[in-house]
């Protein structure tokens, strides 16, 4: 059974170690009404950040250049594009073995629900000026809500498990795999309609910059002392258990 369980590649964020056995364990529970809190807050932040780069109207990235091409294309809104894109990534990523946690499936649904709710009431940007206003505060935004939404400690995206999946079955590069993905569907958001340009190239030089910030004032980067008890929500080998050493996950090249 275990061998089974460790055939998966847990992004899950989820402490296999029961709470109650543990010191501190009320203090855990505690947190997780806040550590709740600030992976939905982050979210709908996210969502405010996409909802500004979408408005701007300088060039979408490669994900929001296929979501609102797909949207143009099948008349469904922008966050039900979202929502079922989310759904399909979380299915194929399944498929290689990645398991999702509870923060990547509220990331499918949340981030798509709020880009619903928010674009009917932000404007296109109008003049000059506004529109970069719109795109850099949507850039910022979107880094800042990576740390906050990760640093819960509820699991990574559904895109970003996928990458990291990919990149372990196949051995090469997260950075090679998220490139692949990355081109391939700014190819077919241009091919859809979605709107690519100035904003496009900003968005995909500045974007790793403002994630690593909003993870580095959120912690979601900061290394665990070797020894040290993992903290609460953190992510353990699956088919690890208390008084058992953990299977070493596999080594993920960058």
């Amino acid at each position: 059974m275990s061998d089974q369980r460790d055939r998966h590649i847990s992004i899950n964020g989820k402490s296999n170690v029961d709470a109650g056995r543990r010191p501190g364990a009320l203090a855990t529970n505690r947190s997780r009404t806040f550590r709740i809190a600030q992976l939905v807050l982050g979210l709908f932040v996210f969502g405010i950040g996409v909802t500004l780069l979408i408005r701007a109207e300088l060039g979408l990235g490669p994900w929001d250049s296929f979501h609102v091409g797909l949207s143009q294309l099948t008349g469904i809104s922008v966050g039900m594009v979202m929502n079922g894109i989310g759904l399909l990534i979380v299915l194929g990523a399944l498929a290689i073995g990645v398991r999702p946690g509870p923060g990547t499936i509220v990331n499918m649904i949340l981030i798509g629900v709020f880009a619903d709710q928010l674009l009917p009431l932000v404007p296109t940007a109008p003049g000059i000026i506004l529109p970069w206003a719109y795109l850099l505060t949507g850039i910022a935004l979107c880094g800042l809500a990576t740390g906050m939404y990760l640093g819960a400690g509820f699991g990574a995206g559904p895109r970003d498990g996928l990458m990291v999946g990919l990149a372990a079955r196949t051995g090469w590069s997260v950075r090679l795999v998220r490139t692949l993905i990355e081109v391939s569907v700014l190819g077919f958001g241009w091919l859809m309609g979605g709107k690519i340009g100035i904003g496009t190239v900003v968005f995909t030089l500045t974007v790793g910059p403002a994630a690593q910030w909003g993870l580095a004032l959120f912690g979601a980067n900061r290394p665990t002392p070797a020894g040290a008890p993992a903290p609460p929500g953190s992510a353990r080998p699956a088919g690890s258990a208390r008084g058992t050493r953990a299977t070493r996950p596999p080594r993920v090249p960058v």
